[in-house]
């Protein structure tokens, strides 16, 4: 049985990054996993777990990039999988679970109603639910993204993510603590999904009563209590962009670098290609490009002009 299903990813220097932001740029290019995101990290580390605690079933939950993980980690185990997804989750995606052997349940108008189901169905079935984004094994194998990017030169000052359910933020926060750095954590969110801003504006966890945006695998509701305790506790700068923010640094960035990211990786991306709040101020930034499993060049915001 493999300890990681994950693959060690390239950290890019980006000359046309470089130049909109004017200091350098480094992209940690999650988008190049084998299923397309960092999701992979953590849940193939939960799920590797799981089996030699002795499960034969895995369930899942997710708008896109967590149930694609499970399906590979499931295909790569041997494990039967199932994936319950909501409404408004791309073709795409769910094409990619299908295509690694997942079952795939439609369970309602959002997350929270998919998470419901799931977990209902785990405990009936004697099944091991992995959870989307809130398990500390997970941020635990997220966190090797930081030990790849320290390995390769010093980390940059500014650390740049976008942050749905908060399991990358609260990995990478991990890794960085480990490595020493003191640098700046910029976490990024579209203004529909903003489950951690609220939370850091009141104090408190906040649970959003609906989710807007395009960016569909930012959309939880409410972010993880471990996510946004280390955010507090480190201080990280929250900030929103627009969906059409988003969405224009997912077409330009696909000219740039000829790879295909989901409006949650062109929300980080356009801080930089907008010189978007902190953003500006950096003296270096290392944008970490979470995913692109969800999205296709026959998607509308490809069209090429673009608009």
């Amino acid at each position: 049985m493999a300890d990681v299903l994950h693959e060690t990813t390239p950290l890019w220097r980006s000359l046309p990054l470089q130049r909109a932001l004017g200091v350098p740029v480094q992209l940690k290019m999650e988008a190049l996993q084998p299923i397309g995101s960092f999701k992979i990290r953590g849940i193939g580390r939960l799920c590797v777990e799981a089996v030699a605690e002795g499960f034969g079933r895995f369930v899942s939950s997710s708008g896109g990039n967590a149930g694609i993980a499970t399906a590979y980690a499931g295909w790569r185990l041997g494990i039967p999988t199932t994936v319950y997804v909501f409404a408004g989750v791309p073709e795409a995606a769910l094409q990619r679970m299908r295509e690694y052997g997942a079952d795939v349940v439609h369970a309602g108008a959002g997350w929270q109603e998919a998470h419901e189901a799931a977990s209902a169905a785990a405990a009936s079935g004697n099944a091991y639910y992995v959870h989307p984004f809130d398990h500390p094994t997970m941020w635990a194998g997220h966190s090797t993204l930081v030990d790849e990017m320290a390995a390769a030169g010093p980390l940059a000052e500014t650390i740049v993510l976008s942050v749905g359910g908060g399991g990358l933020l609260a990995g990478v926060l991990d890794g960085l603590e480990r490595h020493g750095h003191t640098g700046r954590v910029v976490a990024v969110e579209t203004h529909g999904t903003a489950s951690l801003h609220a939370a850091l504006a009141a104090g408190h966890l906040v649970r959003l009563p609906e989710i807007r945006s395009v960016a569909k695998t930012l959309g939880a509701a409410q972010v993880a209590q471990g996510a946004f305790e280390r955010a507090q506790r480190r201080g990280v700068h929250s900030v929103l962009v627009s969906d059409e923010q988003a969405l224009r640094a997912c077409r330009q960035f696909a000219l740039d670098h000829r790879v295909l990211v989901e409006p949650a990786g062109g929300a980080a991306l356009a801080t930089v290609y907008e010189r978007i709040g902190p953003v500006a101020e950096a003296k270096s930034v290392a944008v970490v490009v979470c995913g692109g499993a969800g999205i296709a060049l026959r998607d509308e915001i490809f069209a090429y002009p673009p608009a």
